[in-house]
């Protein structure tokens, strides 16, 4: 469930039609993985979300609580980043579900991890656990000989989960594999599978899984 609202989640999928646009999910053709987002209800990818608060809000809980997901393994929200209306109003809607927890996803810059520090204390604050930290774009793989270098002033992002108490779940990297599998709807389990970004992503996946299965 994408909740950036005002930069909506666009992807090739199977759409709902007609009466049942707001109470179905949409069907990647990947593995039938279940979508939504506002991308499923408005008919252009040049069309602006202006929307405020109230009203993001509402959106939100209709979201959650109208749409039919049938049977589900895992349901993952995808919130953008910092702390605002979408990240409270699904901890308040969700709040008798008990979800499994947040998972924190980084690249390793110093500036990036000062926004992570306050998604921290809001968790704290909001009694929601913290599964743990994803650090991506932890470096650039080249494609011919799978060197691995770091584009950005990188910090220690391991260092800086052990400092918070907060489980480390892996590193992701640049990856023209990776990436070109994402921008042409691949599915990147099938896309040059043994690619260094794509083996990444599939041993962060297996630890998220590992630690909902803890809870």
């Amino acid at each position: 469930l994408s909740l950036s609202l005002s930069a909506p989640l666009f992807c090739e999928t199977k759409k709902p039609q007609g009466n049942e646009r707001t109470e179905s999910c949409s069907r990647s053709p990947h593995h039938a993985v279940k979508v939504m987002s506002v991308g499923s209800l408005i008919d252009s990818s040049s069309s602006a979300v202006i929307w405020r608060g109230p009203r993001k809000t509402a959106l939100i809980k209709r979201f959650v609580k109208d749409t039919f997901w049938g049977k589900l393994d895992f349901l993952v929200f995808d919130t953008p980043p910092g702390t605002s209306d979408e990240h409270l109003t699904v901890i308040k809607t969700l709040c008798n579900a008990k979800p499994d927890g947040a998972i924190i996803v980084t690249s390793p810059q110093k500036v990036a991890l000062s926004t992570i520090r306050k998604e921290l204390t809001f968790c704290h604050k909001m009694r929601l656990p913290v599964l743990g930290i994803v650090e991506n774009m932890s470096g650039f793989v080249c494609p011919c000989c799978q060197e691995e270098t770091n584009v950005f002033p990188c910090e220690d992002v391991l260092a800086f989960a052990a400092e918070h108490g907060v489980p480390y779940l892996g590193r992701i990297p640049l990856d023209p594999a990776l990436s070109s599998a994402a921008e042409s709807g691949a599915c990147v389990c099938c896309a040059q599978a043994s690619s260094p970004g794509i083996s990444a992503l599939k041993r962060v996946v297996a630890a998220i899984v590992e630690a909902c299965q803890k809870k």
